[in-house]
């Protein structure tokens, strides 16, 4: 797989679900059910989780290969496969910091 998913497709998950659950927050406060915007959270977690895990396979695989001879363009592989990795692991991050209050706090505070 490659890696422009963890790189560009994870920060948009991370948003969308922004977007996702706040509109979900009046039909949940109406039916006084969080079910849809959990199982979006959900969702969206393990997409990104996936697309993390993938660049961070595709980074040691790239790894494995650096035992040949230094070149700018051999090493190019690893490093966009690790940063990668660590977008897609952050963008994990703001799905849970996201939806921590999901946990917390009724729909219907206001």
């Amino acid at each position: 797989m490659k890696n422009w998913p963890a790189l560009l497709v994870a920060p948009l998950l991370a948003l969308t679900n922004l977007s996702i659950t706040y509109s979900l927050v009046t039909p949940s406060c109406s039916h006084q059910n969080m079910l849809a915007p959990h199982l979006v959270s959900a969702l969206l977690l393990l997409l990104c989780a996936w697309m993390s895990w993938a660049a961070w396979r595709n980074w040691t695989d790239a790894g494995s290969e650096r035992n040949e001879p230094s070149d700018a363009a051999r090493e190019r592989k690893p490093f966009l496969a690790l940063v990668a990795f660590m977008v897609g692991s952050l963008s994990c991050l703001v799905v849970i910091a996201q939806w921590f209050p999901q946990w917390v706090l009724s729909p219907c505070a206001s």
